[in-house]
């Protein structure tokens, strides 16, 4: 597994962001991911989860897996 940092590891890449991880949803699902001032930034985790509960659930424990750099 990734080794899980507190700010989103593709925001700061892509958008040179260094922001917080938190619970995000979208018409997929929730997913972990990164937002600013204007809106979302990043989804970071491959997965999504059913509800705002287990993503956060996932967020603490570092139950998720770290969407890789392509």
């Amino acid at each position: 597994m990734f080794q899980q940092s507190p700010f989103g590891h593709l925001a700061l890449i892509y958008a040179g962001k260094r922001l917080p991880l938190e619970v995000l949803h979208s018409a997929a699902g929730h997913y972990i991911g990164t937002r600013d001032i204007e809106g979302p930034v990043s989804r970071e985790s491959t997965e999504y989860f059913r509800s705002s509960a287990a993503a956060q659930r996932a967020l603490d424990r570092g139950g998720w897996t770290q969407l890789p750099n392509p």
